[in-house]
């Protein structure tokens, strides 16, 4: 027999969006990009990689312009990091799908090596179910403040999307993007923030996976997730890790702070 504060347990998990708080508070993403470009040089010092190829996801109605300076700084730490060949990204569809799977395997068979994605938002979706589609080509995924769970509820984007997509978009008409909540077969990582003015954060909380995943909370907007200065950390971090060598991220002590959270599970 459920108990009441079982009951209240599971309505304070029901998919909804961010409070209007939060949202309205989306401005303050221009002091995370003042900070990045203020800790640029810093940020270049942060663990080099090895040079295997970084495929960058933009989010819901953006462009590679949108991941331009995080893609720089990765290039800067010696990745050799591309946007998507996509355009805006507004229509998921299986065009969409197709060119992604064609630039996946360009970039995987010309570097000789896996390739890690990263996605901001809903390039984290569509990273996650890429990998799902060709895991011997992807070396890890890192999403953004994606919307991960199978309930749109949890943006408020999702009449925007449903517009824009039907509440079933061509991939899943189609059988394809079943199960968003399911992890890759590939090590995963979701970086969320529960100030997060456009997704739940209970949104972006990967669950349990018998592959390798992770969630790590960051003090963000979701606009500026992808210029935030922790969120660089972190990333470096995950993408420095020698390939079949993943571990959970583990902040040193100078950056704890930075770093709420890095359960969940």
């Amino acid at each position: 027999m459920a108990t009441l504060a079982m009951v209240e347990e599971e309505l304070d998990r029901a998919a909804r969006p961010p409070s209007r708080f939060w949202t309205l508070a989306e401005g303050r993403a221009l002091f995370e990009l003042g900070a990045f470009y203020m800790m640029r040089p810093w940020l270049s010092q942060l663990p080099r990689g090895d040079g295997h190829a970084v495929k960058v996801l933009p989010g819901f109605m953006a462009t590679n312009n949108s991941t331009a300076p995080m893609r720089n700084l990765l290039r800067d730490l010696g990745y050799d990091a591309h946007g998507w060949a996509s355009g805006r990204n507004v229509r998921v569809n299986n065009a969409l799908i197709q060119r992604l799977e064609d630039q996946l395997k360009r970039l995987n068979d010309n570097s000789g090596g896996k390739v890690s994605l990263v996605g901001w938002s809903l390039g984290g979706v569509l990273a996650r179910e890429l990998a799902k589609l060709h895991p011997e080509r992807v070396r890890q995924v890192i999403s953004l403040g994606s919307p991960i769970s199978d309930d749109r509820g949890h943006t408020n984007a999702r009449r925007l999307f449903e517009l824009l997509n039907g509440k079933e978009p061509e991939p899943m008409r189609g059988g394809r993007f079943q199960g968003l909540d399911e992890a890759p077969p590939v090590p995963t990582t979701s970086i969320l923030t529960k100030t997060d003015g456009v997704v739940h954060w209970r949104g972006s909380v990967q669950k349990p996976s018998r592959t390798p995943s992770e969630n790590i909370e960051v003090y963000a907007s979701h606009i500026g997730l992808g210029v935030n200065p922790s969120v660089m950390i972190a990333l470096a971090d995950r993408l420095a890790q020698p390939e079949g060598e993943w571990a959970p991220f583990e902040p040193t002590l100078a950056q704890q702070w930075m770093f709420p959270n890095t359960g969940f599970n």
